[in-house]
């Protein structure tokens, strides 16, 4: 395909659903042993949302993530061609993505799960780019969504403390390529640090009595959260910068900038070593806590709703996760 022949891309819309259940620092520490001063300096954490009625699932916020986008713009739902739900925590090892079509009436659309934990959202936008610049589809609705309260080892104070379930999502639209929002994207994994994070699948040690097979279940998350530190300081700015550099833009061009929520401190290392003030961080971590690959959209929804990024800002995103993956993205709002 020639280039000139290529879609252009834009989110035209935005929406988000968070549980109704606050959990506060100070509940935490009735649970291990801890203190809300202790996780705050540590981590930037006040509170969480967590999922806690019986039944209910990441559909239920997935769902009403997508509506709330979708009602924005006054869509039908027939109209999205495709539905991408980025998650590590769906409630079906096969993909929870179709049931969410079903709930929604996104009768027409295929819908699939992107598994890349905290980098998803990321993912999911640049893999939702490419079906738009090819032409594949015109409506892609893209939703981050986790609920990794029912993976965590509530009696591990090392992680325990950190995560949310939440759900954001966006509406990608094809428009002509003269006004196109996504600027550049910049994507990296290395598996050699894959156990740094992880929700590990454990075999039984005594195998099936007639089959020989051994079977077995996932474990809690694992994490070594100093060397995702290390990872996530060391390599985020380069991706940006990398990625500002390929659309040739530079760091005092940037508005606004919005990294997955895991840490406070590492946003602010990565702004540091980025020198940009901490005024351009957008971030809602204290509130909810690390969503996954909801913190991006869930951030973004947000930071729109309230009018903080208006048109024509220049805003970058960036995932960092499991895999290890990380990722950047450059905006034109």
């Amino acid at each position: 395909m020639k280039k000139d022949m290529f879609q252009g891309a834009k989110i035209i819309s935005t929406g988000s659903s968070i549980p109704y259940a606050k959990v506060s620092n100070e509940q935490i520490s009735s649970v291990v042993e801890t203190s809300d001063e202790w996780i705050f300096t540590r981590t930037g954490i006040k509170e969480r949302r967590l999922l806690t009625q019986y039944g209910q699932s990441i559909v239920e916020l997935a769902s009403e993530a997508s509506i709330k986008a979708i009602e924005q713009i006054s869509m039908d739902p027939k109209n999205i061609d495709l539905l991408i739900l980025a998650t590590s925590s769906p409630n079906d090892l096969f993909g929870s993505a179709s049931k969410i079509q079903y709930v929604i009436g996104a009768t027409n659309a295929l819908a699939f799960d992107l598994t890349a934990a905290c980098s998803g959202f990321v993912v999911s936008l640049v893999t939702a780019f490419q079906f738009i610049r090819n032409g594949s589809y015109k409506n892609i609705l893209i939703i981050g969504a986790d609920v990794l309260s029912k993976w965590v080892d509530w009696s591990d104070r090392s992680t325990c403390i950190l995560f949310g379930d939440a759900a954001g999502a966006v509406i990608l639209q094809s428009c002509d390529v003269s006004f196109n929002s996504i600027l550049n994207f910049h994507l990296k994994t290395d598996g050699k640090y894959a156990n740094y994070l992880s929700i590990a699948y454990k075999e039984n040690f005594d195998p099936h009595p007639v089959l020989k097979l051994y079977q077995g279940s996932f474990q809690y998350i694992s994490m070594n959260g100093k060397e995702v530190y290390k990872f996530a300081v060391s390599q985020v700015p380069l991706s940006i910068l990398t990625c500002l550099h390929q659309a040739n833009l530079s760091i005092k061009d940037v508005d606004w900038l919005l990294l997955h929520q895991a840490n406070e401190r590492i946003l602010m290392a990565v702004a540091d070593k980025l020198s940009i003030s901490s005024d351009k961080i957008i971030s809602n971590l204290g509130q909810y806590g690390n969503t996954s690959a909801a913190s991006i959209p869930l951030a973004l929804h947000e930071a729109v709703q309230v009018h903080r990024i208006v048109a024509n800002d220049i805003v970058v995103i960036a995932g960092f996760g499991a895999g290890l993956t990380w990722g950047s993205v450059v905006l034109r709002w």
